[in-house]
């Protein structure tokens, strides 16, 4: 008699078990639902907050996001403890532009952007990392979907994973971790709205109206007082390699150092402070090169040269001896403190 029971507690619970797991996806039919997304979806619009752990503190950034099927783009990173923080990144017909309002600035690139690197906040890159890993890891929780996937940033080999979380009732996103080597969380992303298939305005990616748009946006400039240049110098720095002169330059719109550092691998690093803008939005520079992500900013890369601006400074880094992710390395460091 007991053991009559026993066979039927354990059919019964074999049977819960079938029960629960019935209606449970699988790796692959999720991974087969998010690149079914992709190709059906018209666009979407996303709201997120980055926190990145990559300097000596952390830094926060609003992120906006627009995307209309097929190839148009249009990003807005914004720093809320920076009153001159933003920058769009836009992608059109014309090319990918990066607009830096503080500065009065903009760069034109015929760039593959974003298709040739991993994005943590655009909803397109996160899918094709994971159907390009094929080795991803697949887990669930309660209420998400969790993928484990190799990243592929062009501009920074020192973060190879990244964690990716999904709603398992919409396959919206809701969270994205990008790891070091040692896996720690240096990137974290928190999706707080997501929209599927949004309206656009015709002109929502058209260049003139977002250059007209950022220019509006900018605050006005700040008292001469707060326009003097904070010098800072890398915290990365290739071995064998140091600081050998500082120049220090006034110019008609306003400040300029010019840090030479030399030793196995030669480069300069020049920062400038502007008390008055010296070029315009409307008249966008081509660049030969691609956008780089450096974490805090979006930088205009060519073969010999990086340039970015931060904290309403722009920053301009040149060299015959570093290589490409060398150069990269050099500028994400350059956002701690001034060097005593």
């Amino acid at each position: 008699m007991k053991k009559k029971h026993l066979l039927w507690s354990l059919t019964a619970l074999i049977l819960i078990l079938l029960l629960s797991a019935c209606g449970e996806k699988s790796k692959q039919d999720v991974v087969d639902s998010l690149e079914q997304k992709v190709e059906e979806m018209d666009g979407y619009k996303a709201q997120a907050k980055m926190n990145l752990k990559t300097g000596e503190e952390v830094q926060s950034y609003e992120i906006d996001v627009w995307h209309k099927k097929k190839d148009f783009y249009r990003v807005q990173l914004n720093n809320p403890n920076s009153e001159k923080g933003n920058q769009i990144i836009l992608r059109n017909n014309e090319g990918v532009f990066v607009l830096t309002p503080a500065l009065n600035k903009s760069f034109k690139f015929q760039s593959e952007w974003p298709d040739n690197t991993s994005q943590p906040y655009l909803y397109t890159s996160l899918v094709n990392d994971i159907l390009k890993d094929k080795e991803a890891e697949f887990k669930k929780t309660d209420n998400h979907y969790v993928f484990t996937t190799k990243t592929n940033y062009q501009s920074n080999k020192n973060l190879p994973t990244q964690e990716i979380y999904f709603d398992k009732k919409t396959f919206k996103p809701v969270m994205v971790k990008v790891f070091d080597k040692d896996f720690t969380a240096l990137v974290e992303i928190q999706f707080s709205a997501f929209e599927f298939d949004p309206e656009f305005a015709e002109d929502d990616f058209d260049t003139k109206k977002n250059l007209t748009s950022s220019i509006a946006e900018v605050p006005a400039m700040a008292s001469a007082e707060d326009q003097s240049l904070t010098v800072l110098y890398p915290l990365y720095q290739p071995e064998g390699t140091s600081l050998a002169a500082k120049k220090e330059v006034e110019f008609e719109n306003g400040q300029r150092v010019i840090l030479t550092f030399e030793g196995e691998k030669n480069f300069t690093l020049i920062e400038e402070k502007y008390t008055t803008y010296p070029t315009s939005l409307s008249q966008p520079v081509s660049v030969k090169g691609e956008p780089v992500d450096l974490g805090f900013t979006i930088g205009a890369m060519t073969e010999k040269t990086l340039e970015w601006s931060h904290n309403n400074t722009r920053f301009y880094l040149a060299s015959e001896d570093l290589t490409r992710e060398e150069m990269i390395q050099v500028a994400s460091s350059v956002e701690g403190k001034e060097m005593k």
